[in-house]
């Protein structure tokens, strides 16, 4: 794929918040009915962004992991989602260790690594196909993502804080593209 291709493709597909997002009790409304995508950022890992120098993604003991914090906020997401009754069909995690722990700690069903689940600006084909996945989920239930700070911002625009929930759903009708739908904040 040429760098145009890909560039127009990249902007066929950028996404544009609606309006004033929905408070917390319209983003957990919608992702009861399904047919959504709740974006969540992997809990507390000190300190800040990245991985340290060097780090492989096949070991966890080279990168920049969560915290103790950051696994109760993980416990706490899936707790909230459950409380919630949120219909959960697939849940798709960043193959790095934060993300992959938040995910299974969350305890909503089976977790699958998918690369294009850590994209960011710095992998516009990565992120292509994640842009093509969410705008293509149709349910019925909710997709669930748990990736990074920099994903979130690349997919939508927003910079999540550590284990806050972006909800997004597939634009309406023929429109290509996804919409931001609201935010949950961070467990406390």
């Amino acid at each position: 794929m040429n760098f145009l291709t890909l560039a127009a493709l990249v902007l066929s597909l950028i996404v544009v918040p609606t309006g004033a997002l929905a408070d917390e009790r319209d983003a957990w409304a919608v992702l009861v009915k399904g047919g959504h995508v709740a974006v969540v950022r992997h809990g507390s890992a000190p300190p800040g962004y990245g991985d340290p120098p060097g780090f492989k993604i096949d070991d966890c003991a080279t990168q920049r992991n969560m915290d103790e914090r950051g696994r109760a906020q993980a416990r706490a997401v899936g707790e909230a989602f459950r409380q919630h009754g949120v219909p959960v069909d697939k849940i798709l995690s960043s193959p790095w260790c934060r993300c992959l722990e938040t995910a299974r700690l969350m305890d909503l069903g089976p977790v699958e690594s998918v690369m294009a689940v850590a994209s960011s600006e710095r992998s516009p084909e990565r992120l292509v196909v994640l842009k093509e996945m969410v705008a293509a989920w149709r349910g019925p239930g909710t997709l669930v993502l748990v990736t990074h700070a920099f994903t979130v911002r690349a997919l939508v625009g927003i910079l999540p804080e550590q284990a806050e929930t972006v909800v997004v759903r597939p634009k309406l009708g023929d429109q290509v593209g996804i919409d931001v739908v609201g935010r949950i904040s961070t467990p406390r």
